[in-house]
Parts: C-alpha cells; sequence; structure tokens
C-alpha cells in the first residue's frame, strides 16, 4: 500500500518504512500526521476524494539535514559588478509509520448488491428490444395462415 501526501508544497509518494526529505518542520522525536491526496490499496485499487478524506499517513520527525550547495553568481559585463551568494536548504527526514485506510462501510455493501440486483433485472427485462411505433410480432402459425 502507498500514498500520496503533501508537505512542504511538494508531493511525496511513500510506503510504510520509507524516509523522505522535506521542508524544516521544527518539533523533535514527534508524531507527525499527514492526510494523503491519494491511496493506493495492496488490490491496486486507488481511493481518491471522499473515499480518501479520513485515511491517514503517521510519520516520526527522525532528523534534520542540509540539501546540496547552491551558488548564486550575478554579473552585469562592463560595469565591474559580480556578486557571489551561496545557499543550503534545511530539510527535516521523515519516516513513515503507518498509512491508515478506514474500513467500507456495510451499507455501502449493501446498496452496490441492490443495484446489481436492479441492473440484473433490467437486463432480463430488456432481452428483446421493440422498436418504437412497431406491432408486436405474431406467432408464426399465424403467419402462415395469412399466407394462404
Amino acid at each position: 500500500m502507498y500514498a500520496v501526501i503533501k508537505a512542504g508544497g511538494k508531493q511525496h509518494r511513500v510506503a510504510v518504512g520509507d524516509v523522505i526529505e522535506v521542508e524544516l518542520m521544527r518539533g523533535g522525536d514527534q508524531a507527525v500526521t499527514f492526510s494523503p491526496l491519494m491511496v493506493v490499496d495492496d488490490d491496486g485499487k486507488a481511493h481518491v476524494g471522499k473515499e480518501v478524506a479520513k485515511a491517514s499517513v503517521k510519520a516520526k520527525l527522525a532528523g534534520e539535514k542540509k540539501g546540496e550547495k547552491v551558488k548564486v553568481f550575478k554579473y552585469r559585463p562592463k560595469t565591474g559588478y559580480a556578486k557571489g551568494q551561496g545557499h543550503r536548504q534545511l530539510y527535516t527526514l521523515v519516516e513513515i509509520t503507518d498509512i491508515t485506510l478506514p474500513k467500507a462501510r456495510a451499507t455501502s455493501s449493501a446498496t452496490s448488491s441492490k443495484k446489481a440486483d436492479e441492473t440484473a433485472s433490467a437486463d432480463t427485462a430488456s432481452e428483446e428490444p421493440v422498436a418504437a411505433g412497431a406491432a408486436p410480432a405474431e406467432s408464426e402459425d399465424s403467419s402462415e395462415e395469412a399466407s394462404e
């Protein structure tokens, strides 16, 4: 099972046991809960929208680290202007501990089985479609008598 969560303005695909880097979150060794945008269960079925509204992704903060150094260099020709600057983004390491998806309610399965029964009865009733304005079909015996 995996989920897509939004953290720090970015979306991350996570599974239980993953350690991801998100933008700096303060709080020490606290537990954090994310509300996922999408969850794909073990059967391969994707849950989005109302189905995933009550789902949660639980994680714990595992530490902090600095990202790669980015060099910023500004230069304007013929003026003697040259400026250098560096930047290192701070990240928090987050370890995913649990992904929970609420169980489907029994009423939803009962309504789906009722819908399936209605669909099956509608299919059996519509096996012989009748064209609009067409006379009902006569039996073969009556058609033979009419031709003689």
